[in-house]
């Protein structure tokens, strides 16, 4: 049977993008379907608008501080919301500038615009035309989670896909959901003057990350006026005199209220699973995503599917990492697995947040021995000049000091990270980081501090402290 195309890509975000051009540079005949615009949720309602505002606020932020580093400001700083919001918008608009259709074209792929469904396994229907492939990759990405909630839809709320919109900012917000992007937006509107109330159903923030590592994180959102409810779920929305008012309930039943201006979801992200049709080309699949194995391929042999619609980590460079392995396991005979043994993450906070492989609470549950080692800001002379010295590096390892994670909390974490992140990947003992030299006075002094502490551990053991002892008294010199 001849076909249209080698390879069809379903999905013009992050991983449908890699995949497409991973795909035509193995000189695959490839077609990319898109149903809105290319760039995907990050670049139009996630990473760039949420890093930009974070951005803006940090500014404006640092402005308010201008008198801790020797310098004075006549007036107070102001910021025009309009054109704050208005950059937000600028810098989305110049990052898609980034991958337009005809460049995609240039590469020799086919770009496509519409709704794809599923007519069998080797074709799709796409604005009332039959497109047949030997192969899919569906790479459709999520949506924001929408709660089943008494009287929401009787309100005006924000998900990440509008909250970018604003021209005006509310006097008065509240965040439900605690995890990144719940946290990162309740920082830069609280930071733009906005009164932020965050609402939680879990007994802390961040559920996912080391306690210690998010305590940091959570004081500091105290310190600068945030409200944080835990272990309180929303059970109604109504309104009254122009607010919204929120009805909670603890874990006990009680009910308790708080009112804002306006109300932003941020519990969670569903893959776009709903309208493809999966079911006639045969692909399993729940609300939770596209059903996968090892090498991302589907229930049906020439489908993979890739990112945030399979999971399990709804990350970019997640969806870039299973594209170019899905598009490999899709045209080539040899078969590559998904590895997930060490995947970083950053939530873009300030202080930032970041973190690869296990927390000290999971490594203590699946090995016996382990060790813990930490190094502070505040003991680093780089933090000390640029007034960032809150926060600290926390590495685990193992017995024979692999790292088993590590976490940072602190200025540049997603930066800083990333050395903990190739020593994991590589295999390396945490004693190579601490053997490396690194630049004074910077930052990354943190990590290499942190993995000094092997040594310090290692030095005072007895049995290695006898045995210099004996060393320096008995040698010959």
């Amino acid at each position: 049977m001849r076909y249209d195309y080698d390879l069809v890509v379903l999905g013009g975000g992050a991983a449908g993008l890699v995949a497409a051009t991973g795909s035509a540079s193995l000189g695959a005949k490839t077609a990319l379907v898109e149903k809105n615009k290319l760039g995907g949720d990050c670049t139009w309602y996630g990473c760039i608008p949420s890093k930009t505002l974070l951005k803006s606020a940090q500014v404006f932020f640092l402005l308010r501080r201008a008198k801790e580093f020797g310098i004075y400001i006549d007036s107070p700083a102001k910021f025009s919301p309009d054109l704050v919001m208005a950059r937000v918008r600028s810098v989305v608009k110049k990052i898609a500038s980034h991958h337009p259709a005809e460049l995609f074209e240039k590469r020799g792929i086919k770009v496509l615009f519409g709704n794809p469904k599923f007519i069998d396994s080797n074709s799709i229907e796409l604005n009332g035309t039959r497109i047949s492939a030997k192969r899919f990759i569906i790479a459709c990405g999520s949506h924001p989670l929408v709660p089943s909630i008494d009287g929401l839809n009787d309100i005006d709320y924000f998900t990440n896909a509008n909250i970018f919109d604003l021209e005006v900012l509310p006097n008065s917000l509240a965040v439900l959901g605690a995890g990144p992007i719940g946290m990162e937006l309740a920082l830069a509107f609280a930071r733009l003057g906005v009164e932020v109330s965050i609402i939680e159903a879990f007994d802390r923030p961040l559920i996912r990350e080391d306690k210690e590592i998010a305590d940091v994180l959570v004081n500091s959102f105290k310190q600068e006026g945030i409200k944080i409810f835990t272990e309180k779920r929303a059970v109604r929305f109504s309104k009254n005199e122009g607010l919204v008012v929120v009805t909670l309930e603890d874990k006990d039943k009680k009910l308790s209220v708080i009112k804002a201006d306006k109300v932003l979801l941020a519990v969670g992200r569903l893959a776009n699973v709903e309208g493809l049709s999966l079911e006639k080309a045969g692909v399993k699949h729940s609300n939770k995503g596209i059903e996968v194995d090892v090498t991302l391929k589907t229930s049906a042999k020439n489908i993979y599917a890739c990112g945030d619609i399979t999971g399990p980590y709804q990350f970019s460079h997640m969806a870039e990492y299973q594209a170019i392995i899905a598009v490999g396991n899709a045209l080539l005979p040899f078969k590559r697995k998904a590895n997930y043994s060490v995947v970083p993450w950053c939530t873009f906070t300030d202080p930032e947040l970041a973190r690869v492989g296990l927390t000290e609470e999971e490594a203590r549950t699946s090995y016996r021995n382990i060790n813990v080692y930490r190094s502070n800001y505040n003991a680093n002379d780089r933090a000390v000049t640029d007034l960032e010295e809150a926060g600290f590096a926390k590495v685990i390892t193992d017995k024979r000091g692999y790292i088993l994670g590590a976490h940072i909390v602190g200025a540049s974490a997603g930066e800083l990270i990333h050395e903990y992140v190739l020593a994991k990947s590589a295999g390396l003992k945490i004693n190579k980081l601490s053997s490396t030299i690194h630049i004074y006075p910077t930052l990354a002094q943190i990590v290499k501090r942190s993995a000094d502490q092997y040594y310090f551990d290692l030095m005072n053991k007895p049995i290695l402290k006898a045995f210099f002892w004996l060393m320096l008294r008995f040698l010959p010199r």
